[in-house]
């Protein structure tokens, strides 16, 4: 799920400058990824502190959840978090329910509990989401295998920086597909050579820049972005941009959404332009078919995205999905069926998720609301 930055976020990472005034004021965003559960005494909570934290579309942690007796729990998705420009029938949001359930059931395991999880327990919503859930979990006491991904999900992040040049060796990328552990319906791709990975690199740029170019789409990710520290830890959500260089243009004024919604402004266009090599110069790119694109299918291969993120983890990798081309708007069509294309996703077959994979720095995590932002009173 990716954010369009500007060029100073670049320049953050780099800036020796001391920023100016304007610490952040409000709870710790990054508060969910020390310790997850640990002060949780219900095993259900300790479970939900560790699924929080997934991988989702622009961040948005569409989750709402209700606490059912001593064991259960019912899911929702948040309506009020859904992104109408982008994902326009909700496919992204609904693979990040997917990655949320993938992570509760790995938290459950390393508890030696079993998840029994229900999805669209009162049916698959078409073609929008509404207010059925998306899952029913029994969280019950009969004993399962912990999963070794489970310990890579504090260090999970989507990383989008540079990557160095080196593409992955296929054995790391067989081993990705193999801790997949793939259910039936999915399967996964990578090119890190030749004519495909040039075609790879030019469909990513070519549907970013669609995205930049159509107001609707655009304004939605603008509107997300959450710029210094103090917006950051008041809202703990959404695209962030942040570091030295950033504090300092947004006192100047230099930036602020205004500033990003003017796509002739210096900064604007500079950092569009940043995301060029990214995309040109990614050393692999990896993708993640279903046979069809039911809603199931969705939660089944967001579950499966969360295992090949935290797969990567493992290995030292990391990971940027670019999901412009397989967005449904109608300005995206023409790259979207170029992208079934050149991934081999036939008739009812549907390209989930198609990400950038390579070596990366470290960076830290993305901002969280918290737990009891996504509880809910039975």
């Amino acid at each position: 799920m990716p954010s369009r930055r500007t060029v100073l976020q670049l320049l953050a990472g780099a800036a020796t400058a001391p920023a100016l005034s304007g610490c952040a004021a409000g709870p710790d965003p990054a508060a969910a990824w020390r310790a997850p559960g640990a002060a949780e005494t219900d095993p259900r909570l300790a479970a939900l502190a560790h699924a929080i934290l997934c991988p989702n579309p622009h961040n948005r942690q569409p989750w709402l959840v209700e606490l059912q007796g001593t064991s259960e729990i019912m899911l929702w998705p948040d309506l009020d978090r859904l992104l109408p420009a982008t994902d326009p029938f909700s496919r992204q949001i609904t693979l990040g329910c997917g990655a949320f359930l993938e992570l509760f059931d790995l938290a459950a395991r390393a508890q030696g509990r079993t998840a029994i999880i229900t999805p669209w327990p009162e049916g698959e919503p078409q073609p929008n989401l509404d207010t059925r859930p998306f899952a029913h979990i029994a969280l019950t006491d009969a004993p399962a295998q912990r999963d070794g991904l489970f310990d890579h999900i504090p260090a999970r992040r989507t990383n989008r920086e540079a990557y160095g040049p080196d593409a992955p060796p296929d054995s790391a990328l067989t081993g990705i597909r193999d801790d997949a552990a793939l259910s039936e319906g999915l399967s996964i791709g990578w090119s890190s050579s030749g004519q495909l990975l040039q075609d790879l690199r030019t469909l990513a740029w070519e549907a970013f820049d669609i995205e930049m170019t159509t107001p609707e789409a655009y304004m939605e990710s603008v509107n997300l972005m959450r710029i210094g520290a103090a917006d950051i830890a008041r809202h703990r959500d959404g695209l962030t941009l942040k570091g030295p260089m950033i504090e300092i243009a947004r006192t100047l004024g230099l930036l602020n959404k205004t500033t990003l919604a003017d796509l002739d402004n210096p900064f604007t266009k500079s950092g569009i332009e940043a995301f060029k090599p990214l995309a040109e110069q990614a050393p692999a790119y990896l993708w993640l078919t279903s046979a069809d694109n039911s809603r199931t299918m969705q939660l089944r291969a967001g579950r499966a995205y969360a295992r090949i993120n935290l797969a990567a983890t493992a290995r030292g990798l990391a990971m940027h999905p670019w999901s412009q081309s397989l967005q449904e708007y109608p300005e995206q069509a023409e790259k979207l069926a170029l992208a079934e294309r050149l991934m081999n996703a036939p008739g009812d077959a549907r390209v989930q998720m198609f990400v950038r994979i390579g070596v990366g720095k470290t960076i830290g995590p993305s901002p969280r609301r918290g737990l009891s932002e996504h509880l809910r009173a039975a």
